[in-house]
């Protein structure tokens, strides 16, 4: 039997990420039984994320929090690319926020970016990977992307992130434009988290 059949009976979850909108999707997303710890709750620190991939990414946030905590932990790492920028930032989504985690730099720099370039509506994807760990050390990953385009200028309040100058293919409004509902039915983590809700079916 799969290992992540487990999950059936877990009664209690860590959610290893301090963005309080990550931890909001997920846990919107997640089967609402469940209580979904924070990693404050164990008074954990942030691994350094020195991974290649997002799914690595994802894996190295998981595995730390879940042998540090004793508690089955759920992590992601998503970002956006650009593909008139090479396809990033990418795994350096966050990074491009600066330490303080200011998207309105991040989305600037897009924009002076793609400005140069005269490509302001480049084609782009948020992509995003689930990892669930055990604390024994095992894990699995699961990817997760929602293709759309760039939009200036930012459009929207909701959401988080790069939400504001995202528009999913098909769409006419920004990710930030939209009720949380609208955007979970068709965003990067819940296709993600398709490939893994069938082993939380509760009997």
């Amino acid at each position: 039997m799969h290992k992540l059949y487990e999950l059936k009976k877990v009664k209690k979850i860590l959610i290893a990420t301090n963005n309080p909108g990550k931890f909001r999707e997920l846990k919107e997303i997640l089967p609402k039984k469940i209580r979904y710890l924070k990693p404050k709750d164990f008074n954990l620190n942030e691994p350094v994320e020195n991974g290649k991939t997002f799914k690595e990414n994802a894996k190295i946030k998981s595995v730390f929090a879940a042998k540090k905590s004793g508690l089955i932990c759920i992590s992601d790492d998503s970002g956006l690319e650009v593909d008139a920028l090479d396809k990033k930032p990418g795994i350096f989504s966050a990074r491009w926020a600066g330490k303080t985690k200011n998207f309105d730099i991040a989305i600037k720099k897009i924009f002076n970016l793609l400005n140069k370039i005269k490509k302001l509506n480049s084609k782009a994807r948020f992509i995003c990977a689930i990892s669930i760990a055990f604390p024994n050390g095992k894990s699995f990953e699961f990817q997760g992307k929602v293709e759309g385009k760039i939009s200036f200028p930012a459009r929207g309040k909701k959401g988080f992130g790069y939400d504001p100058i995202f528009i999913a293919k098909g769409k006419k409004i920004t990710f930030a434009q939209m009720n949380k509902k609208e955007k979970n039915l068709i965003s990067h983590r819940f296709d993600a988290f398709k490939k893994i809700k069938k082993y939380f079916k509760f009997s």
